[in-house]
């Protein structure tokens, strides 16, 4: 864990220097106030012997500690350990995860062991040495974080913020907020606000490690941009959204902002704003808000980009589609056969900006359509029958349900007629997504590789390429932006 490496007296310096490479990997209790910061704090340096060190906030509350109404822990980047070699240690960060993800308020911790494929009680144990508190706590300290998010930024009710944080009822809401934190939510609400000011309008707010490539990401994400679902404009993106949350499905349309270094303004339309508890795991992969900067930096050499990120996506079934319609043609050209694909089957969003009037057609609408349906478009007959056999596959998929090993999840896409490993690799890179997917038998990638000699075989190309572990993911985007 990340405590093994940073003693306390190194802590305290991380906190000293205000060092915002340890935001969120990193959180100082201050045993006289009881409150617990983020490293990147203003307040007052607290004395050294009044400060205790958690790698995670869930540890921090664990310790009765109350997060600071100032650098609001809520907000902190999230520390990702990709990769290990220890089975254990895998699975109590497989099980992190789906706790991040879950919306569902009776959610226990024998459906995540069920989940896994282990025992409750081997759960219990994996979990508590890897990330020092039980599932149960680690679970109510993100539902509680996301609801002070929510009363901070938002216009929700009390009642609604239950609700998109996962509470099944408000008043097991409001009796978890008071013995947490001490404080009702509604008097949250009234800190530091005026009375007489009108309340803010809803905006989130999402932070990140410096540097971040800005530019980078949206000049990804600009060409691919789908009509009618997408649009990328200067500093902004703006695309339509389609998420469950509770058993309900929510649709509207959601706009980021990189308009404040260190952090994503996000403004969600009325209707998302019940789901943001299933929302915001989604964008913090979209985004890639998570990412080690100088760890890819470490790993990509020099002419790497600072801040390379690799954007990921909303809908792992609309990256699915994109990925079979990409196949073969140039990304113009898939971006318009994508284009004429929502146009046929996606369903309109009323009230959306310009631009962003169509939802992305569910797995269930293309697992209904004819071949010549789909073929009509200009799109090959065969990708169209792959695209009807990957809708009707997408309930049982482990892809879908980012559940099991990416290694795993590639093999079994890979068994749908019509998606080769280059095109299975390349949902894991963005549909997962998975840091360390490299897309075998790739043109521009194994030109790049060969350098100025001979091209590479195979097994030279995916050896060439272990230099970048455990960011291969990056080093594909790195590669194919200098080709």
């Amino acid at each position: 864990m990340f405590t093994d490496l940073l003693p306390p007296d190194a802590a305290y310096a991380a906190l000293q220097a205000h060092d915002a490479r340890f935001d969120g990997r990193l959180y100082v209790g201050v045993t006289s106030t009881g409150i617990y910061c983020r490293p990147v704090c203003r307040v007052r340096l607290p004395r050294r012997e009044n400060c205790r060190f958690f790698p995670t906030a869930a540890q921090a509350e664990a310790a009765a500690f109350r997060p600071c109404m100032k650098c609001r822990p809520e907000l902190a980047p999230r520390a990702l350990p990709w990769t290990t070699a220890d089975a254990s240690r895998t699975l109590a960060q497989q099980a992190a995860a789906w706790l991040d993800d879950c919306d569902d308020a009776d959610a226990s911790v024998e459906d995540l062991a069920r989940h896994l494929g282990i025992t409750s009680r081997h759960l219990r144990r994996i979990f508590q040495a890897e990330h020092g508190v039980s599932p149960l706590q680690y679970l109510q300290t993100r539902r509680l974080l996301l609801a002070k998010a929510l009363l901070t930024d938002s216009q929700l009710s009390v009642q609604d913020v239950a609700y998109a944080a996962g509470f099944a009822s408000l008043r097991r809401f409001n009796a978890a907020f008071l013995a947490h934190y001490r404080l009702q939510p509604t008097a949250l609400r009234r800190v530091g606000r005026d009375a007489a000011a009108p309340a803010p309008a809803s905006r989130l707010r999402l932070s990140y490690r410096m540097p971040y490539d800005v530019d980078g990401v949206l000049a990804f994400l600009a060409p691919r941009a789908v009509a009618g679902v997408e649009v990328v404009t200067a500093g902004a993106v703006t695309r339509t959204v389609s998420v469950s949350h509770g058993g309900t499905r929510h649709t509207g349309w959601l706009r980021a902002d990189f308009d404040r270094a260190g952090e994503v303004g996000l403004s969600l339309s009325p209707d998302l704003w019940p789901a943001v508890g299933a929302l915001l795991p989604l964008l913090r992969r979209w985004l890639d808000v998570d990412a080690d900067p100088e760890a890819i930096a470490a790993a990509l050499g020099e002419g790497g980009v600072p801040g390379q990120r690799l954007p990921g996506c909303l809908d792992r079934f609309e990256l699915a589609v994109r990925a079979v319609l990409g196949q073969q043609v140039t990304v113009a050209a898939a971006r318009t056969l994508a284009g004429r694909f929502v146009e046929r089957f996606g369903a309109r969003l009323a009230g959306a900006p310009p631009g962003c009037d169509r939802l992305f057609p569910p797995p269930e609408r293309i697992a209904a359509a004819t071949r010549d349906e789909i073929a009509s478009l200009g799109i090959i007959g065969r990708r169209a029958e792959s695209l009807i056999a990957l809708a009707q596959a997408w309930p049982t998929l482990a892809f879908a349900r980012r559940e099991g090993t990416p290694d795993a999840a590639a093999a079994e896409l890979a068994q749908i007629p019509g998606i080769g490993p280059w095109t299975a690799g390349y949902m894991l890179m963005r549909g997962w997504p998975w840091p360390d997917a490299f897309p075998p038998g790739d043109v521009v990638l194994r030109k790049a590789l060969s350098g100025d000699g001979p091209p590479l075989s195979p097994k030279a190309y995916l050896a060439a390429a272990e230099r970048y572990r455990p960011f291969r993911s990056y080093a594909v985007l790195h590669l194919w932006r200098h080709a």
